[in-house]
Parts: C-alpha cells; structure tokens; sequence
C-alpha cells in the first residue's frame, strides 16, 4: 500500500490520482485533515503530528510506501512561524522515524526551490550550494534535506526527494504559496478580468506543469536505487519566466487581457529565490527531461482551466 499524506494540497490531489492509475485505486491510501469530494474510499482522516494515529494507519493498511507532502507553504508559513516549523520539519521527522521502525521501502519528501536565498547564485543555479533560505518554509525544507541524505546514510532508508519549481496545473488550486499568481492569472485571463499580480513584472522564477511535475515524481521514485546519487534533494527544472512574460503569452490568445502589478509582502521572498535551475545531475542520473515549455504550458491551461 502507498501512503499520500497531504492529499488535499496542490499537488497532493493530482499526485494521488496518477498513483492510482499507475498502481490501481486499492493500493493508493489517501491522508489529510479534512477529505475532500472523491476521496470517500481509500481515505484516512491524518495529523501527521499525531504520532500513534500514524503508526495506526501505516501498520492497520500495511503501507510500503509514503509520499509526504503535508506541509505550510511559503507565503501562509511566514503567518505562523512556529506552527510552520513544527508542521514541516517534525512532522516529517515523525515519518522517517517510522519509516525505519515499520521498515518502509521508500519514502517521497518534496523539496522546493525556497530552500535557495541570497547565499545562492541567481542564474542556473548548481546542484550543490550554500542554503540560506529567507522563510520558515524553506527553512523547514532545507533541515529536511539534510534529515533525508542522513537517514539514507545512517538507517539506509530509500528516501527520495525534488526540488520543486513553481508547480502549475489546472487540476487543482495552489493555496499560500508565492508563486500562486501563475496559476491564478489565468482564471482572471478566462474570465474576462483584469489580473492584480502580488510581484513585480520582471520577477523570473523556475516554473514546472504538473504534468512535468507529476512524472519527474514517478520517475524518480521508479528508478533503480543505484540510480539515485543525490541523497538530499534533485535539483529540477523546466522553464523560467516572469510575470509579464507569461502576461504576453497569454495575450496572445487573449489580446484584451490585462495585468495590474502590485508587489506585497510576498516579492520580498521571491527576490531572495533563484531564477533558473542547473538540474543536470537529475538529467544524467535517473533521465529527467520536461516536455512543457511556456508556449505549451499557456495553451494547455487555457484549453484546460474550468471557470
């Protein structure tokens, strides 16, 4: 049985979803605080930091595999830091510790690119590297590499983890986190409103589909152990680009759209992030390669988004 705790999350939902259809509906465990419509069968109501309800469910449905993707993201995290913190990073403790005891075969940590800040080169940024990340977030998902590379050295656990982009998809809505606008843009754009976008126009991060997203997450943890080189977190990449220039690639569908910019609290923590990725290493060691590029991706979600 594999586990999916955070399964009503941005990615958690679709992730779910694809693992069902990779390894059938009964042997894909859905978890999260509250459940959402459609998870009514193979679903467990799950605090990840209640410790014995954990292990309950873990040994009650004789899991084998957890991908934990229960977290606070960036921009919500820096609302209540401690709580953050205690989410993120013991809570993730909670499942390695239990990975070990219950003898799990490989455990799913997603990383992200917040883990970068001002220590970190801006522009194709390598593999291995300083990390001093601005928020409580990345703070919690850099602590949490390192708990992954020692787990797998000290207790051999096959951990496995990415460093998310900014994730874009229509089948599920982002929540707190600072690249939101790049889905929320095109629900404005469809809907014949004028889009207020919380950062600056030329403000370039690393951006991903889900679909790239999705299918880096199954590769990675298909491939062969002796595949899997890089013990904290993969680098990842697909595309960089800014809000105006996603504005323009939009317009050219849409010519009457139109943007309105209004930096908030949130440019502060895009400006310390990176704006491209060097994921070479990923590349060579288990054969990462995106298919979306910006021009795609606008088309595909503009065929896609419901409104």
């Amino acid at each position: 049985m594999i586990l999916v705790t955070g399964a009503n999350g941005q990615i958690g939902q679709v992730l779910t979803q694809r693992l069902r259809q990779i390894h059938g509906a009964d042997n894909v465990l859905a978890s999260d605080i509250t459940m959402l419509e459609g998870y009514e069968e193979n679903f467990e109501f799950l605090d990840i930091l209640n410790k014995n309800r954990l292990r309950e469910v873990v040994a009650d449905n004789k899991v084998t595999q957890i991908y934990h993707l229960a977290a606070i993201l960036s921009a919500s995290g820096e609302w209540n830091p401690k709580k953050t913190w205690n989410v993120n990073l013991n809570g993730f403790l909670t499942i390695l510790n239990l990975a070990v005891d219950q003898k799990i075969e490989k455990v799913f940590f997603p990383s992200t690119i917040a883990v970068f800040g001002n220590t970190t080169p801006r522009v194709n940024t390598p593999q291995h590297v300083p990390l001093m990340p601005k928020t409580v977030y990345g703070m919690s998902k850099a602590t949490g590499e390192n708990w992954c590379n020692y787990f797998n050295k000290r207790y051999d656990l096959d951990v496995r983890s990415l460093r998310y982009p900014g994730i874009i998809g229509y089948q599920s809505l982002p929540g707190g986190g600072t690249t939101d606008y790049a889905v929320e843009i095109f629900y404005a754009a469809l809907k014949g409103e004028e889009y207020t976008c919380f950062l600056k126009e030329d403000t370039r991060l690393p951006m991903m589909y889900m679909d790239d997203a999705l299918r880096a997450t199954t590769d990675l943890m298909e491939a062969p152990k002796d595949r899997i080189k890089i013990r904290s977190s993969y680098n990842l990449a697909a595309m960089s680009f800014s809000p105006i220039e996603i504005t323009k690639e939009i317009q050219k569908h849409i010519p009457d759209f139109k943007v309105r910019f209004e930096p908030d609290f949130r440019q502060d923590i895009a400006s310390s992030w990176t704006e491209s990725i060097d994921d070479s290493q990923a590349r060579s060691d288990w054969g990462w390669k995106h298919e979306y590029d910006l021009e795609k991706m606008v088309k595909d979600m503009l065929d896609n988004v419901k409104v």
